[in-house]
């Protein structure tokens, strides 16, 4: 397949399309963008020659019209002396460099059509290469995004089973265990005899508050 004719189809490619369509998305985007790079190198090269080429046609034009005007000054000069057989001859030099000229504008304008759509098609493929690759990243980071997804979801039934649940009411059977034990340790404890001085201080206070409201109804 010729370099245009792969240009032509990378350009014309409907790469969502062609993704939507394949197996394995990323491993067809890496081939594609593969191809693209590779493509572009090719072009950038053809388009570099043909610009040689143009610059090269440029020069050899601009010395055949200096040829010919060279002639021309001579046939003139042959006139001037009367050798009108030098002057036909200098006539004859100036129309073949003239000529030339001419033949060579025709491969000027080729060389600069071709320079023209090779640039173009450079900006072109530039463009694709700049698609295909933010649909690689996007794909890439879909893919790094299910990874991590998945992940998460094996973790969550591993823990999500009968026997991780069993061992967690075990665990909080314990703590409930620990608590109720330490609510027990005073528990049924006798008293002592400063508790029970206590408890008397706090009888007579209750019965001097007790004779003070009933002293305030009879008043």
């Amino acid at each position: 397949m010729g370099i245009f004719t792969r240009v032509r189809d990378i350009i014309s490619s409907n790469i969502n399309s062609m993704l939507d369509k394949a197996e394995d998305p990323e491993k067809l985007v890496k081939v594609m963008i593969r191809e693209m790079e590779d493509t572009l190198i090719e072009i950038k090269a053809n388009c570099a020659s043909g610009m040689a080429t143009k610059k090269k046609i440029k020069r050899d034009i601009e010395m055949a019209l200096d040829l010919a005007k060279n002639w021309d000054t001579k046939a003139q000069l042959a006139i001037n002396k009367g050798r009108e057989d030098l002057a036909r001859e200098a006539l004859m030099e100036k129309r073949r460099h003239v000529e030339r000229a001419e033949l060579q504008e025709d491969e000027l304008e080729q060389a600069k059509t071709l320079v023209t759509q090779c640039q173009s098609d450079i900006m072109q493929l530039e463009d694709k290469l700049s698609a295909a690759r933010e649909k690689q990243r996007v794909l890439v980071q879909r893919h790094t995004n299910a990874n991590t997804k998945k992940k998460a979801q094996q973790q969550i039934r591993r823990y999500d089973t009968s026997d991780a649940l069993e061992r967690f009411d075990n665990f909080q059977q314990r703590i409930d265990r620990m608590e109720a034990d330490a609510e027990l340790v005073n528990y049924g404890r006798k008293s002592t005899l400063a508790d029970q001085f206590k408890e008397l201080e706090t009888d007579d206070e209750i019965e001097q508050e007790l004779e003070a409201m009933k002293a305030k109804k009879n008043s």
